[in-house]
């Protein structure tokens, strides 16, 4: 009875067999079709900041949870069955309707990150610059209550000046980023650029430090209307160095005002002294005065051979040069006062 009983054992155990493996091929073509097929959005596009160290487990809660309408725990799972799971990137990222299981893994696999931008100008002071740091797109506000020791402390530069020590130019960030990481980053850039103009100095530079270079280049950026004299106003000032002649700049004078300046540079402002009055001071100014760009820091370490001691605003944008006093007042008068030509 037992041998005649055996073929059908062996029978039902062929057919379990076969029902398993239908079913495992079901599923596998069932899970093929899903990650092929688009997820379901919540809206027309879905986002999410990846912190580092993010458990994989809670990056899919984290989509769901960020609109993307399908179980957590399947998603889950598909990040572990493929084996990436542990690749994914720290970042920002977005997703729009049409995007596949498959296709969303691998946008965090691969660091395809969403970026925002902030743009630097060049002359900007300080204080501009944190204010466009406050107000750009999902940038993380750290350092919005610092004061400018302690943001610099933070930054690794604990008892320096910030003025015109950031570089300026536009960052690319993941969103939710840190404000300090930007600075960071522009901080970093402009030392490396300092220190390069620096190495390419002219022999005869009245420059003694990266610093007084970094001063210089400061009120270049802010003297120059037209980028063809540049190199003209930097050797006017450069001159004047050399022979112990006042720089004579308004935008020194005008820094040194702060908040209070109205837009109306007045006689008493040139005659009041101050630490940047380089009109009743000699030398340069205790900082910089602005964030130069990188023409000026080198125009302020390699300027255009000239005798010039003087120039003046033509009303175009560029300026006029002279050597003398007596040709400098000519030139006021003429493109200033509108006496004569």
């Amino acid at each position: 009875m037992r041998r005649l009983n055996r073929p059908r054992a062996a029978g039902g155990v062929r057919t379990l067999l076969l029902i398993l493996l239908a079913l495992a091929a079901g599923l596998v073509a069932a899970g093929a079709w899903w990650l092929q097929r688009p997820l379901d959005l919540a809206a027309d596009s879905v986002e999410l900041s990846i912190a580092p160290g993010t458990a994989p487990r809670e990056i899919a809660r984290g989509w769901v949870a960020a609109g993307v309408q399908t179980s957590p725990e399947l998603l889950y799972q598909w990040f572990r069955w493929s084996g990436q799971a542990r690749q994914i990137r720290a970042g920002s990222y977005e997703i729009g309707r049409g995007t596949t299981p498959r296709q969303l893994l691998q946008k965090m696999v691969r660091g395809d990150e969403t970026m925002a931008t902030v743009r630097l100008i060049e002359g900007w002071n300080f204080r501009q610059f944190r204010a466009e740091l406050a107000k750009a797109e999902a940038l993380k506000a750290s350092t919005a209550a610092m004061s400018e020791a302690e943001l610099m402390a933070a930054i690794g530069a604990p008892g320096q000046s910030p003025e015109g020590r950031f570089f300026p130019d536009t960052y690319a960030y993941s969103k939710g980023t840190s404000d300090l990481a930007v600075l960071k980053r522009a901080h970093r850039a402009m030392q490396q650029r300092l220190d390069a103009a620096w190495a390419q100095r002219a022999p005869d530079t009245p420059l003694k430090s990266p610093d007084e270079a970094l001063i210089l280049a400061s009120i270049v950026e802010k003297e120059t209307g037209a980028a063809a004299d540049r190199g003209k106003v930097a050797g006017v000032f450069a001159n004047r160095l050399r022979i112990g002649m006042p720089l004579q700049t308004d935008p020194t004078v005008i820094y040194g005002l702060g908040e209070g300046f109205d837009g109306n540079l007045r006689k008493r402002d040139l005659l009041a002294d101050g630490p940047y009055n380089t009109y009743t001071r000699g030398g340069l100014p205790p900082t910089p005065i602005s964030m130069p760009g990188e023409a000026s820091l080198k125009a302020a370490l390699k300027p255009d051979p000239t005798r010039a001691l003087y120039f003046v605003a033509r009303g175009d944008g560029s300026s006029e040069f002279s050597e003398s006093l007596e040709q400098h007042n000519r030139a006021v008068n003429r493109y200033q006062r509108g006496q004569g030509k």
